[in-house]
Formats: structure tokens, C-alpha cells, sequence
């Protein structure tokens, strides 16, 4: 089922609120999905997954390789949610600090990294049932 990613209902903001992992499909510069376990946050305020990663990563090198479209999904029992949108890793230290921040309040605080990167997804489309 479609949601508007403008205006998610409670549910599904409490869902996307509580501990749970989700997969996260980048595209590999062949064009084959990559998908890979990932910790994330959403900020409905700015529309945004934000995920922490290291800069030598898969997921990383897709996106810097061929800059496209990403998706997260989180899925538990009958309730899951997909997020899409334009996707871009950076090393930007404000918006790597934003996706450390979000992480730690959901998970747990991350160890420091030099190479910590984030990757945001601006997201424009949301699908699923919570």
C-alpha cells in the first residue's frame, strides 16, 4: 500500500520509531542490486533516512559510482515499510553527525570512526502496512 511520505501515519512513524533493523538496496555500477543489513533513522521533519556507514563500503562505492535511487526496508511479522528516494553518501562532518545522532538515540552510540560516512535518502515514496 502507498503512503504519502509527506504526511505518514502514527503507526507508521512509531514503527519507524522503534529498534529495528532494515535491509538497504543500493545499485551496483552493473546495474544488479546490492542489498546489505543496515541500522537507520527517518526525519519526517526533513524527509530523510539517514544511515552511518564506513567510506570503503559497498554500498558507499555504489552510490559514488553510479548516484541513483536507494531504498531501506524494515519488516516485522505482518508490518513492514519501504522508503525510496535519491540516494548520497557524504562525508560531510554536519550530516554525519545528524546520522550519528539519530543512530545512537534508536540503537545504541556508534564507536568513533575516522572514515564514517552517511549515506541520506531523500525520501519521495513509502510503501508498505504498519
Amino acid at each position: 500500500m502507498a503512503l504519502d511520505p509527506r504526511h505518514l501515519p502514527a503507526e507508521a512513524l512509531a514503527f519507524l520509531s522503534e529498534r529495528h533493523l532494515a535491509t538497504l538496496t543500493t545499485m551496483r555500477p552493473d546495474g544488479a542490486p546490492h542489498v546489505a543489513p543496515v541500522g537507520f533513522t527517518y526525519d519526517p521533519a526533513a524527509g530523510l533516512v539517514r544511515i552511518i556507514t564506513f567510506a570503503g563500503s559497498r554500498k558507499v562505492a555504489n552510490l559514488r559510482a553510479r548516484p541513483s535511487r536507494a531504498a531501506v526496508c524494515q519488516v516485522e511479522g505482518g508490518r513492514w515499510l519501504t522508503l525510496e528516494g535519491p540516494a548520497e553518501a557524504t562525508a560531510e562532518p554536519d550530516r554525519v553527525a545528524a546520522a550519528v545522532a539519530g543512530y545512537a538515540t534508536r540503537y545504541r552510540t556508534p564507536g568513533d570512526r575516522i572514515d564514517r560516512v552517511a549515506i541520506e535518502i531523500a525520501v519521495d515514496r513509502v510503501m508498505g502496512r504498519a
